[in-house]
């Protein structure tokens, strides 16, 4: 255990102030997230350095299609989370009592230069819900910056905002899942939007940003909806690439799979407003072109291998400020 940040005693109890539930937690019980806990009077990060999952991925994967493309990266993952989505495909390690492995921050960023030589950029924090991992993300983070290696995040966004604030210096890219557009869907998964707005504007300014939308038919695929959500993207800047994922029944839920060609119509409305909108988890999303959207120069190829035709981010033929970050 490692005793965590962002609480304060009140009485028996104790006030965790890291994430908008603001838990009071009585002794030996856990917050929301089941990973913080009262453990004498004092809070504890019960998951500091385990892991529940660990893996060398694609950075596509995350998905980031306009960070580092082609890349490597040192993926892993601890348990907890503190939103309750009845479709959490990750369920099972944010579940989890028994970690894979231990180990200190340390010891991440000398696994993570040994990595580094089979060709991965740094560390992801993902999996399930590494801001629920704070103080050990936050550890390695410095470290890792230190090191020259880039941290991604993975995350729900859904943290107060003094604590996100002090960690956001430390990453380079972080992809924000903005599970919907309206405050009932987030009550129904236990959270709130504004919060996540609000993680995501101030993202924007410190970081590359990309967002992921899981798509669930008939809970945030109202038109409306899509177009208040990129609209929304758009204002802060239209060049953030926008991942609209298909939802496979997962968990508790089992109604049947998102309907493809929705998804594609969504995406259609989404690039009215915003220049790079992606489908997930549909058969060609891994082969998704980025070109320019100024003159529709092909900037990303992902047919077979990746190619990229986007240095210092502009557009080779046009001179147009792309969003793409590519591998120095």
């Amino acid at each position: 255990m490692q005793e965590a940040m962002y609480w304060q005693s009140v009485g028996d109890n104790v006030h965790c102030y890291l994430c908008p539930h603001n838990c009071y937690i009585d002794a030996g019980d856990t917050g929301k997230c089941r990973v913080r806990g009262n453990r004498g009077g004092r809070l504890y990060s019960l998951n500091y350095g385990q892991l529940s999952g660990i893996a060398l991925d694609p950075m596509e994967k995350k998905p980031l299609y306009h960070y580092y493309p082609g890349s490597l990266v040192l993926s892993l993952g601890s348990r907890g989370c503190n939103l309750d989505c009845g479709f959490c495909q990750n369920h099972s390690s944010v579940e989890a009592h028994d970690p894979m492995a231990t180990l200190t921050p340390e010891e991440l960023t000398i696994f993570a230069a040994k990595a580094r030589e089979q060709g991965s950029c740094g560390v992801a924090f993902t999996y399930t819900e590494p801001l629920m991992w704070y103080e050990f993300v936050l550890d390695s983070a410095k470290l890792l910056q230190v090191q020259n290696m880039r941290t991604i995040l993975v995350s729900n966004g859904f943290i107060q905002q003094q604590a996100w604030l002090n960690l956001l210096p430390y990453l380079d890219a972080v992809n924000i899942d903005l599970k919907a557009f309206t405050s009932g869907f987030y009550r129904e998964l236990g959270g709130r939007l504004q919060p996540v707005q609000r993680a995501i504007q101030l993202a924007v300014e410190h970081c590359h940003v990309e967002i992921t939308t899981l798509l669930v038919e008939g809970h945030n695929t109202d038109r409306d909806e899509i177009q208040e959500l990129s609209a929304f993207l758009a204002d802060l800047d239209e060049n953030i690439p926008l991942h609209l994922s298909r939802y496979y029944p997962a968990h508790r839920w089992k109604q049947p799979a998102t309907n493809a060609k929705l998804i594609r119509e969504l995406a259609e409305l989404a690039r009215q407003r915003l220049n790079y909108v992606y489908t997930g988890n549909l058969p060609d999303s891994w082969q998704a072109e980025t070109r320019c959207p100024q003159c529709g120069h092909l900037l990303v190829s992902r047919a077979d291998t990746i190619s990229i035709d986007a240095a210092d981010g502009q557009c080779p033929r046009c001179k147009y400020p792309v969003n793409i970050r590519v591998k120095e």
